[in-house]
């Protein structure tokens, strides 16, 4: 591989996307904002860089996964940030969840110092890091997709050009809105059958076999039944994408009550503590309401 790749963001998802990498045969500069992501990938063969701009001098393509807007323009155009070792070639590619506005003016700035820019949220959670399994939703110039395409591929199976910069996202909030209303009917759909006295095992298997199957019934329904909450996507970073799904679509004057009202269940679980839990755990909010546990 020629690529020299760089990575900022050793979590939950972006260590196992690094793995595929070096898997793949790429060479790998990782930086993190804690050490230990960084000393994981060292001893499994990555270099260390000193920080976001030594990265990107030590690499052609730079991708970043982190928390939210404010983060990636850190990262990007802060002291110390990928504009700093900007050269010629350089392409930084942003696989957060972030604001589609906020990515078309990183993007802008990094042009003003020569370098491409592709946003490239990704679809499929921890498990689909890990398996390099992962939804990939590009915007950006086609031609650094091309470009990009072998070292995505490495991270994701499906891989869609979406249109110019910031349309990735927006794709990718689009993603959001569906996960969620399918996870508010999946879970009234448990906590409705433990009412009515039905085991939620049975309507499991029904609904799983019929038309309202979906992803979350196959596999978060089961562990809510089990009692396990263990994050695949965490409850914090699926409310901070409704907020921004909310704010892009105030923009463009689009309605989104149903968004509106997980997201306020998804913020009414991070008050009660438990926004480190999986998503799954968003049937609690409608427990509460029912005075009942789904098990």
């Amino acid at each position: 591989m020629t690529e020299r790749i760089g990575f900022i963001g050793l979590g939950i998802m972006g260590r196992p996307m690094a793995r595929n990498l070096m898997k793949a045969g790429f060479t790998l500069t990782v930086w993190n904002r804690s050490q230990p992501g960084i000393d994981e990938l060292v001893k499994e063969g990555a270099a260390e860089g000193s920080g976001p701009a030594d990265v990107a001098r030590r690499s052609d393509v730079v991708i970043s996964i982190v928390g939210d807007s404010p983060d990636v323009e850190e990262v990007a155009l802060g002291p110390g940030g990928i504009i700093e070792g900007a050269h010629r070639g350089l392409v930084h590619l942003d696989m957060t969840t972030m604001s589609p506005a906020v990515t078309r003016r990183i993007a802008e700035r990094l042009g003003e110092a020569g370098v491409e820019m592709l946003d490239a949220p990704v679809s499929g959670g921890q498990q689909g890091a890990t398996d390099g399994t992962l939804s990939i939703m590009v915007g950006g110039r086609e031609e650094t997709l091309e470009r990009c395409r072998p070292v995505l591929e490495a991270m994701g199976r499906k891989l869609v050009y979406c249109g110019p910069s910031g349309a990735g996202q927006t794709v990718k909030l689009c993603n959001q809105i569906a996960v969620a209303l399918t996870n508010l009917g999946m879970c009234e759909a448990l906590v409705f059958a433990a009412r009515s006295g039905i085991d939620p095992r049975v309507m499991i298997e029904a609904v799983s076999a019929g038309a309202g199957t979906s992803w979350q019934m196959e596999n978060l329904a089961p562990r809510i039944v089990e009692r396990d909450f263990r994050p695949g996507f965490k409850v914090a970073h699926q409310g901070k994408d409704l907020r921004l799904a909310l704010e892009a679509a105030e923009k463009v004057s689009s309605p989104l009550p149903g968004t509106g009202l997980v997201q306020q269940m998804f913020a009414a679980l991070e008050t009660d503590g438990l926004g480190e839990e999986g998503t799954q755990a968003l049937v609690k909010a409608l427990e509460r309401l029912a005075d009942l546990e789904v098990q």
